[in-house]
């Protein structure tokens, strides 16, 4: 990431849920900025830019304050249970040559070999970066792996400049067998059973019975008529 958003905030001094609802009213987004030291500043940030730039992860963003730019990047979005809207946003500051600690989320590319089950356990990777340079994602590639394939945090090829600050022996890639339709209903069965669980019986089912039960009272008449002759 080398771009960063410029937003011009608004210093607020009213607080509460009450200044915070009439905020979000005029289409703005109440948030708080801190770190190095300083004292948090309560702004006001505008609504749709902040929205756009907040849907990249780790976005690095330019909050101007009466005139003065600084750096910050986004710790904390609360955002509506409900509606598409940002309730409220703490920004940490950050400074050009400071090094951040920061998830970045891990894209899986390629396909596996035929017949097996691609599990992503780590969908992040915690990396250390410089706060201007941090990586959008991290690329692993699975094309070909075979079933029992396993990748692990240490062996993924982080972007030049990023450190991994995750486990090295944390599991990210799984790569399994596939199990067959009949296989995955006989595991479903034994389980229902040792379960206690009856099964009702499907339609498709009690039709291929009843078949089966007229199959096999067709046959026991033919044999009674040949009995008789």
């Amino acid at each position: 990431m080398s771009d960063n958003t410029k937003l011009v905030a608004e210093k607020r001094t009213d607080f509460g849920k009450g200044a915070a609802r009439k905020i979000r009213r005029a289409g703005n987004i109440p948030a708080v900025m801190y770190g190095h030291g300083t004292d948090p500043v309560h702004i006001s940030l505008p609504g749709h830019d902040t929205m756009m730039a907040l849907k990249q992860a780790n976005a690095l963003l330019t909050i101007v304050v009466d005139g003065k730019e600084q750096l910050a990047l986004a710790k904390d979005v609360q955002r509506d249970a409900i509606k598409p809207v940002i309730d409220h946003v703490d920004l940490v500051v950050v400074r050009k040559g400071e090094k951040v600690t920061v998830d970045v989320a891990v894209h899986l590319e390629g396909e596996a070999a035929p017949e097996t089950v691609v599990t992503l356990d780590h969908n992040t990777l915690q990396v250390e970066a410089l706060a201007t340079n941090i990586p959008e994602n991290v690329v692993v590639s699975v094309e070909g792996l075979e079933a029992g394939t396993q990748i692990l945090a240490g062996a993924i090829e982080l972007p030049e400049g990023a450190t991994l600050v995750t486990d090295e022996d944390a599991l990210v890639v799984n790569v399994t067998q596939a199990i067959s339709a009949e296989a995955l209903e006989a595991e479903l069965a034994e389980a229902e059973a040792e379960a206690g669980i009856e099964r009702e019986e499907s339609d498709e089912e009690a039709a291929e019975g009843e078949s089966a039960e007229g199959e096999s009272a067709e046959g026991g008449e033919a044999k009674a008529e040949g009995d008789e002759a």
